[in-house]
């Protein structure tokens, strides 16, 4: 997915001074934006007072939109250099494009992970014939410096590893590890990303590793999250230092955890790209412009791609501490 906003601002990320090494309770509040003409979707990274949680740098939730009458989802051919999509799915679907090739559609509870390494170029968009409601998030990851430029890529997992922590939890793990259980997705950083079902009545505590920052997003339902309340489309901050999570739910709900190793790597990301300098973005933001061949083509797209924004007049410039 991408980052419609037509005036994006250079959001700088990365470095440890922000990272909370002791549990915190920080609950994080959605900036709503546009994408395309039906779909509107809740901002939560990069958010005023967080910019990442572990390498996850971007998150957005949306739904439950009832499109039985609309397009859905369309997000025509667009740009990403140094980061991976994760894209996860409650209810309906989504068409995936990319310049390698790739044509697959992506449904509920199944990962949808794009590495776009040194540079690939996408669409998404809800089929023809879609289901009514589209509920879902889109996150993405920041590549570490070793891994920045490797080979663009796309996978598809319909089957993920579970994990049934008793009290009525059930898990599945979509990136990383969570209690023993790895996802078959391709990671770059340690990270963990999950899936969580709470049946009514769960009242349970999750494993978690005291190194790694963690956030719950709440997708559905009213889950308490280390005794806070959490509303679909809010994200509380948890820090370091846990080495489990309290996690109670009185009707049928569902979050996502998010978490990972602190990025201590500077970044700067703009518009669809990750990048370490601003001349990166700009050169960057020139080749596809000129449809260079760094970005590839997106075949059978019915629709003209994105066109990248004008770059802010301030220079784009990384902070933050590197390893």
């Amino acid at each position: 997915m991408s980052n419609l906003d037509v005036k994006p601002s250079a959001t700088v990320c990365g470095g440890r001074q922000d990272v909370s090494a002791a549990p915190v309770r920080e609950l994080l509040t959605a900036r709503t934006v546009q994408l395309g003409e039906s779909t509107q979707v809740r901002r939560l990274l990069p958010n005023l007072g967080r910019r990442m949680v572990g390498a996850w740098c971007f998150v957005d939730h949306y739904g439950p939109d009832d499109i039985a009458d609309e397009p859905g989802m369309q997000v025509p051919p667009h740009p990403h250099t140094g980061l991976q999509t994760v894209s996860w799915l409650h209810e309906g679907e989504v068409l995936h494009r990319d310049s390698l090739g790739s044509k697959q559609t992506v449904r509920p509870r199944e990962l949808g992970l794009m590495t776009s390494g040194r540079g690939i170029s996408h669409s998404e968009e809800s089929p023809r014939d879609h289901a009514r409601y589209l509920h879902g998030a889109q996150l993405w990851v920041a590549l570490p410096d070793t891994h920045r430029d490797v080979p663009p890529a796309f996978e598809h997992h319909a089957e993920l590893p579970t994990v049934t922590g008793g009290g009525g939890l059930h898990a599945r793990v979509i990136m990383g590890e969570l209690d023993g259980a790895v996802s078959p997705g391709t990671a770059y950083t340690p990270i963990a990303g999950a899936d969580l079902t709470l049946a009514e009545g769960t009242h349970a505590r999750l494993p978690l590793q005291p190194d790694f920052e963690y956030a719950v997003l709440a997708m559905s339902g009213e889950a308490e999250a280390d005794g806070v309340r959490l509303s679909p489309g809010s994200m509380l901050y948890l820090g370091c230092g846990r080495t489990e999570l309290p996690l109670r739910a009185d009707v049928d709900s569902s979050v996502m955890l998010l978490g990972g190793e602190p990025f201590a790597e500077r970044i700067v990301m703009w518009w669809n790209f990750v990048a370490r300098s601003g001349d990166e973005i700009t050169r960057a933001r020139t080749e596809w412009e000129a449809a260079a061949d760094r970005f590839g083509e997106v075949h059978g797209y019915a629709g003209p791609r994105l066109s990248a924004p004008g770059l802010p007049p301030t220079p784009l410039k990384p902070r933050g501490r590197e390893r």
